[in-house]
């Protein structure tokens, strides 16, 4: 029998080639997950412990003294309930960068094991949709951990504002995959992560109306938030939490903006990811 004929059945088939060309994507996403569980308490601790610092700092702490001053709050509400869905959406899109980038650098130049799993029948839009899926899969954890220490502290009220996590995990997906892409284009690491965070990540979560509305800001400075996916999350967020006054126009602005960044990413990394396993 030659030994490229798959056909053969119990312990002599080799692989099922069928089964790896279907689900190819998720056999990457579970060797992500497993790599993630090893560290398992540190996951747990950072996503318990993030934002109860943030709440009892910025929320409590800064925002007694914002209430005391403002008779009305912020946008009519607390500044915790202002706050919350803008550090939701920020923890999440932050996390799902990290989860994206280092992997992606990880597998192409530091161990390279995409190119072991490319020499499988694995593709590489697979790989690249895998590390993906794994990315997400701990964002959600992160997520539902955050948003179930906001609703303990009395940042969100009521059922309906569970669609901040599906919604705060759209925008993560729409920024962590368009990174993911460019990560995977870039042949020479130095320094790179440490110019995402610093002058990426860092002045999107400071200039996206995190903190205050963004029409509060100079207009040159608001142009970063316009830009930013940690804006439309926060502006729908706010909509979602509290009823913060959007338009319908507007509405359909935010989410086309991540939509179009979502399809752009996805195009852009497959594209990196396929060239850069092919040489």
């Amino acid at each position: 029998m030659s030994t490229t004929d798959f056909s053969r059945k119990g312990s002599l088939q080799i692989i099922n080639v069928e089964k790896i060309l279907r689900m190819g994507s998720f056999y990457v996403a579970q060797a992500r997950i497993r790599n993630i569980w090893q560290w398992k308490w540190s996951v747990l601790g950072e996503a318990v412990a993030n934002p109860m610092f943030y709440l009892l700092s910025i929320g409590i702490g800064i925002g007694k003294i914002v209430n005391s001053h403002q008779s009305v709050g912020v946008d009519g509400v607390k500044y915790l309930t202002f706050l919350a869905p803008a550090l939701l959406a920020a923890t999440c899109i932050q996390g799902a960068v990290g989860e994206a980038t280092h992997p992606v650098l990880e597998g192409f130049k530091w161990a390279k094991g995409f190119f072991a799993m490319n020499a499988t029948p694995i593709t590489g839009e697979q790989i690249a949709n895998g590390v993906l899926l794994g990315a997400m899969a701990r964002v959600t954890f992160g997520c539902v951990i955050y948003y179930t220490a906001l609703y303990s502290f009395g940042a969100v009220h009521g059922l309906h504002t569970l669609w901040l996590i599906p919604m705060t995990l759209f925008a993560a997906n729409s920024f962590a995959v368009l990174m993911m892409g460019i990560c995977a284009a870039i042949k020479n690491d130095d320094l790179f992560l440490n110019m995402v965070q610093r002058f990426l990540i860092m002045p999107l979560f400071l200039f996206s109306g995190t903190f205050y509305s963004l029409s509060s800001m100079p207009k040159f400075l608001q142009i970063i938030g316009w830009a930013s996916p940690l804006w439309h999350a926060t502006e729908v967020g706010r909509w979602i939490s509290y009823g913060h006054h959007i338009s319908h126009g507007a509405l359909l602005f935010h989410f086309s903006y991540m939509t179009i960044m979502t399809i752009v990413g996805f195009k852009v990394s497959h594209h990196f990811f396929v060239k850069r396993l092919a040489k």
